[in-house]
């Protein structure tokens, strides 16, 4: 980089700054308002299928208690930035209590988190990257690669919570001499779990419940399963690239999803995934006026805009039937981005 250009990038780093900086305040309230409803819902559903006695109205209720819990288990992505309430005691408990039930190890994904927001799009270790390369894929077994071509389907409907949860536990053993916190993480996750749990199955196993809690479980697994992998999947899938600064990076190697003020509510302001990325202490409700700021200061420097791609379903369709390896950098996309290979 020559001095002109570590000027610019100084420059224009400063003017980012400075245009959010009145945005980084948490509203305590407003999260806790989202969290709160979020599980309010979440609750009474369960509390509703419970009460019934019909397997396929009970099955329902509960699938659909299971997308309000994904949306609860999203408001957990806030608080390990401390963007949700802001509360240390709040958003330290609180995430724990709610995803422990899941086997969620969120004192693990909280380390490992902190490590992606590092490195996207600058270095594969990435332990959220999900996009294979063309290296990698050339040395897989030819199964591993019919999977890769087929991921998406698998990776949400057939891995679902299971894959991420497993994901979640190899990536942070990898990691572990990284972030010599991981063990500590751990042990305090697997004894969270192991409690909750207990507790649960003790309660429903002396009410001769346990087929139905399995089966409310499992129905509870799959559907934030596959809520959560479309998610993780779209956050980054076929933007892999480096560009002249870290914030800049994160705008161009994210996805920024089109979609109703409602759904923004409900995940958490992340379809606005670049600027949380750039920016992740703004909280979610300040997300889609940084977006406005932001790129009024990309067109003043004559920058590539951050485009607002498609809603969810239209996106994780066309991306899901389109499956791409990341190859080397592309030296006429404005952005770095990476070639992308037909899988």
């Amino acid at each position: 980089m020559d001095d002109r250009t570590m000027t610019s990038t100084i420059s224009l780093s400063q003017e980012l700054q400075q245009v959010t900086a009145d945005l980084h305040r948490v509203n305590a309230w407003a999260g806790l308002l989202r969290f709160s409803v979020i599980g309010l819902i979440f609750l009474s559903l369960v509390t509703l299928a419970w009460s019934v006695s019909n397997t396929i109205l009970f099955v329902s209720l509960t699938a659909l208690a299971g997308v309000f819990y994904a949306f609860w288990f999203i408001c957990t992505h806030d608080t390990i930035h401390r963007t949700l309430t802001g509360w240390t005691w709040f958003d330290s408990v609180i995430p724990r209590l709610i995803t422990w039930p899941m086997f969620w190890p969120y004192s693990l994904y909280s380390e490992i988190h902190r490590l992606h927001h590092g490195w996207n799009g600058i270095d594969l270790r990435d332990p959220e990257r999900v996009q294979w390369t063309w290296q990698e894929y050339q040395q897989a077994h030819p199964l591993l690669q019919w999977y890769v071509q087929h991921q998406w389907i698998c990776d949400i409907f057939l891995l679902g919570g299971f894959g991420m949860i497993f994901k979640t536990f190899i990536q942070a053993l990898h990691f572990q001499k990284l972030v010599p916190r991981i063990r500590r993480q751990l042990l305090i996750d697997v004894t969270g779990m192991l409690l909750i749990n207990g507790v649960l199955l003790t309660i429903v196993i002396s009410q001769g419940e346990l087929l139905r809690y399995l089966l409310f479980w499992l129905i509870l697994e799959r559907v934030m399963g596959a809520i959560g992998q479309t998610r993780d999947h779209l956050e980054h899938y076929a933007l892999w690239g480096k560009f002249t600064s870290h914030q800049l990076t994160q705008l161009y190697a994210c996805r920024n999803l089109k979609t109703s003020s409602l759904a923004g509510w409900l995940m958490g302001g992340l379809n606005y995934h670049a600027v949380h990325h750039a920016f992740p202490n703004i909280p979610f409700n300040r997300l889609p006026e940084a977006f406005e700021r932001i790129q009024g200061v990309l067109q003043k420097h004559n920058l590539p805009l951050m485009q607002m791609e498609p809603g969810y379903f239209k996106s994780a369709y066309w991306l899901s039937y389109h499956p791409s390896l990341i190859g080397e950098v592309n030296k006429s996309e404005p952005t770095n981005r990476h070639h992308m290979i037909p899988a």
